[in-house]
């Protein structure tokens, strides 16, 4: 199989000749972080891209008396959670960490800090005081049940936060990390705000917190800290925005084979051979291998999957990264795999989403349809999971997307009149959430395109923040 950059012009360059496929990877990338100005809450700014979309929640927080304007809706729905939102700012920043020089060869180094600091400067805003934390604003069941763009909405919007009292070290975990890993990004051009971001980040101690702790302040009270953990986290099944101890082994990794003797021993060999398994899972050359679709999509779940892909892709694209650095090979249950064909596996799953059909493959560890070409077409369908990216769904379940733009129609849309006129119309969306990736198809390679299908059809950050790192580095 031969990938090869894009010629001309146009969104997607198929050619099914010789077994060549051309994909546009550098539109992708372009789209990828658009997506985050569509996902915006708050005052928009003056160079705002996404022009359909207006100012909104800007009252949000007034009921706990704080400032809690900004952040990102985390879906197709009006509600900001914390954890996802965190954890969407640590994959973007963690992106700029590892591909910095391939960003910003793309020249989309400055869309991306604009989309970490979106949400770095909410989550800044979320800390007003040690040991607080606002986490959500907004109410999942209230929201639910009405279809509103964000813009008018009408639900209640009320403010949640953890303290000693209401305790979530989960998500103060992730914040955490999301401003170190953010700090680690704007150390050299903002060094200020990269130090109010370290300074917030510092008051928790959770494993995933004190990685990036670590990773930004080389500070050996935190690896001290990591030293005493005794539970190496057994071979996982998926990275997520709920599972994040594959990200975990995979720095102690990193740090072990750069020669950091600290975790060295047995607790260290535990951590990598847990990650090796994963990632021999993952390739298909495991003990337990990751389950796929006819078509090889990477398949975890009916809900929302393409976020486990993406995922996994950024896991696989960074491990071969490291692995690459450090000469070194990944040792399997069905042979040993080099960082080239670690790499290909997280390529391929994303043609596959974005619907390219690609020639059988020279290795035979890994299908033609795998990850992020899987996500953007090549797949069995043709059909591109990326919203604005070849031929990509046009229902998608999103309130913003599938209502008319306040810029062409201010009337404001009613809580159950969205329901009648915009969420049962068989029309596609009037507007294009660019770069949106959505849930995906189920393990048969069947998608179908319907609004109503939230399963399927609905975008989110968390899957669309793995790929920008994967993206940059085949762009």
């Amino acid at each position: 199989m031969s990938i090869t950059k894009p010629f001309g012009v146009g969104l997607i360059l198929v050619l099914l000749i010789q077994g060549v496929v051309c994909i546009d990877y550098g539109s992708a990338l372009t789209k990828s972080l658009l997506y985050f100005e569509g996902q915006r809450s708050g005052k928009l700014p003056p160079n705002q891209r996404v022009t359909w979309r207006g100012d909104s929640g800007l009252r949000d927080g007034s009921d706990a008396k704080i400032d809690l304007v900004g952040g990102y809706y985390d879906a197709g729905d009006n509600v900001k959670f914390g954890l996802p939102m965190a954890y969407t700012i640590t994959m973007l920043a963690w992106s700029v960490v590892e591909f910095r020089e391939q960003l910003n060869a793309k020249n989309e180094l400055v869309h991306a800090l604009e989309a970490i600091k979106w949400g770095t400067d909410y989550l800044i805003k979320a800390h007003p005081e040690a040991n607080v934390l606002y986490v959500e604003v907004g109410e999942g069941h209230s929201d639910h049940d009405c279809w509103q763009r964000p813009e008018d909405m009408t639900t209640p919007r009320p403010s949640y936060k953890i303290d000693a009292s209401h305790p979530g070290s989960d998500v103060a975990g992730e914040t955490a990390a999301a401003l170190a890993a953010a700090s680690m990004v704007f150390a050299q051009s903002d060094p200020a705000y990269a130090s109010q971001l370290f300074t917030h980040a510092h008051e928790d101690e959770l494993l995933w917190a004190a990685v990036w702790l670590h990773r930004a302040s080389k500070d050996e009270a935190y690896a001290k800290w990591i030293d005493t953990w005794q539970d190496v986290g057994g071979v996982r099944t998926m990275f997520s925005w709920d599972d994040k101890v594959v990200g975990v082994q995979l720095y102690l990794a990193k740090l072990n084979m750069e020669g950091y003797m600290r975790f060295r021993g047995g607790r260290y060999e535990g951590y990598k051979a847990q990650l090796n398994e994963f990632i021999c899972n993952c390739i298909q050359m495991g003990n337990k291998n990751v389950k796929k679709s006819s078509g090889g999509l990477l398949w975890w779940d009916p809900w929302n999957n393409l976020q486990y892909t993406a995922s996994a892709s950024f896991i696989l694209t960074v491990y071969s990264k490291y692995l690459e650095a450090n000469l070194a090979n990944l040792q399997c249950a069905a042979g040993n795999a080099g960082p080239v064909e670690i790499f290909e596996v997280a390529k391929s799953q994303a043609a596959v989403s974005l619907g390219l059909t690609t020639a059988e493959p020279e290795a035979v560890h890994f299908h033609p349809y795998e990850a992020v070409d899987y996500i953007l077409g090549a797949n069995p369908l043709n059909m591109s999971f990326m919203v604005g990216f070849g031929n990509y769904p046009k229902k998608i379940h999103h309130r913003g997307a599938s209502i008319v733009s306040i810029t062409k129609d201010p009337a404001p849309v009613t809580c159950k009149g969205g329901y009648d006129t915009w969420f049962n119309s068989n029309n596609p969306n009037p507007n294009v959430l660019e770069g949106a990736i959505v849930g995906g198809p189920y393990d048969t390679d069947a998608y179908t395109d319907a609004r109503n299908d939230f399963q399927q059809a609905e975008p989110a950050t968390a899957n669309t923040a793995p790929l920008v790192g994967v993206l940059a580095k085949l762009a």
